[in-house]
């Protein structure tokens, strides 16, 4: 008998980092990481693959869960970029600092 897999089930709301985020169940895999791949042009079957932990099911539920919560996913991705970019800056200080 084959077993149905609820898909609501597939992507789950996760502490991660002092973060709750989207997350692929069971794996520290964030929505987040999969809708860049998807974003730079990858489709669910290369982000499975690139992926390689993940089935095509929990790449897809991760997709939908973007298209159905767009301005989240967009905000913890603008959050992300504006973390590296201060992060860079920082680095690009000190590093003026030692080699002056």
């Amino acid at each position: 008998m084959l077993t149905a897999i609820d898909i609501g089930t597939l992507v789950t709301r996760t502490n991660d980092k002092g973060n709750i985020r989207p997350m692929i169940t069971g794996t520290k895999t964030s929505v987040s990481r999969i809708v860049v791949l998807y974003k730079q042009g990858a489709d669910a079957v290369e982000i499975s693959r690139r992926i390689s932990h993940l089935n095509l099911a929990q790449v897809y539920a991760a997709l939908a869960y973007y298209h159905a919560n767009r301005d989240e996913i967009e905000t913890e991705l603008a959050e992300s970029d504006a973390e590296y970019w201060r992060l860079a800056e920082l680095h690009s200080s000190k590093a003026e600092l030692i080699y002056k």
